[in-house]
């Protein structure tokens, strides 16, 4: 079941800092993606973009093909393009790649504070937690992926950002697939505390800090084989071993 009918319907104007329809196509499916109202597998029919968005269907093309580079959306020749359903190896492949990246933001990010990005930051902070707090979940995942776009934005190394942007959308795809039902929301706090170390220019407690918030973050998946497998020998092997 798609949710495109939440996206605008009506015709989208290229905003004023020069971002084209292009831009402005991208950045409504890529939140959509974030706030998971494109939850995985998501068919995303040119046609039906084309009509909400009012604009072709080679702007749309186009959008579509610069998500899938960001390997969000998947395009299949005869078959169109899809919300990426990432596989418990490519999730585990996209945390550890995020992991990496994220650490590497951390010390470049601590390096290069300063208090007009870092007010930035502590806005989203705030936003996140009062989405939360009214149980707006989508918006509050959304709000998390850009403090840590934003975070990467300080650490003032292009080719990074666009890795982490990538890999931010990424988790989002992984938390709408493969989320347990014991999530916490632990990341309120900790996104705070991580913005008290870099401001102080701690970078060894900062990195320690970003290292144990992708630790819960990965915690709160269910990446276990036998518990999300469309094998029927491997879901029912409890069973099989009863009767063994």
């Amino acid at each position: 079941m798609t949710k495109l009918n939440k996206l605008s319907n009506t015709k989208i104007q290229a905003k004023a800092n020069n971002q084209t329809q292009d831009d402005v196509v991208y950045c409504h499916i890529f939140d959509a993606i974030l706030e998971q109202r494109l939850p995985p597998s998501t068919k995303l029919n040119e046609e039906s973009l084309s009509e909400i968005f009012g604009v072709s269907r080679t702007i749309i093309r186009r959008s579509l093909l610069r998500l899938s580079l960001e390997q969000v959306v998947d395009i299949k020749p005869n078959r169109g393009a899809t919300v990426s359903a990432p596989t418990i190896e490519e999730a585990t492949q996209i945390l550890k790649a995020r992991e990496i990246a994220e650490l590497a933001v951390t010390e470049l990010a601590t390096d290069n504070c300063n208090p007009q990005q870092m007010q930035v930051l502590r806005n989203l902070v705030t936003s996140e937690n009062e989405a939360i707090a009214n149980g707006d979940v989508g918006k509050g995942i959304r709000l998390s992926g850009e403090f840590h776009i934003e975070l990467a934005k300080m650490a003032k190394n292009a080719p990074l950002l666009h890795f982490l942007r990538s890999l931010v959308s990424q988790t989002s795809l992984l938390i709408a697939q493969y989320e347990g039902s014991n999530n916490s929301n632990c990341s309120q706090d900790e996104h705070t505390n991580l913005l008290n170390a870099i401001e102080s220019g701690d970078k060894v407690k900062a990195l320690d800090l970003m290292g144990h918030h992708l630790m819960h973050i990965r915690a709160n998946l269910n990446l276990n084989d036998d518990a999300t497998s469309s094998d029927l020998h491997v879901v029912f092997s409890n069973v099989i071993r009863s009767r063994a």
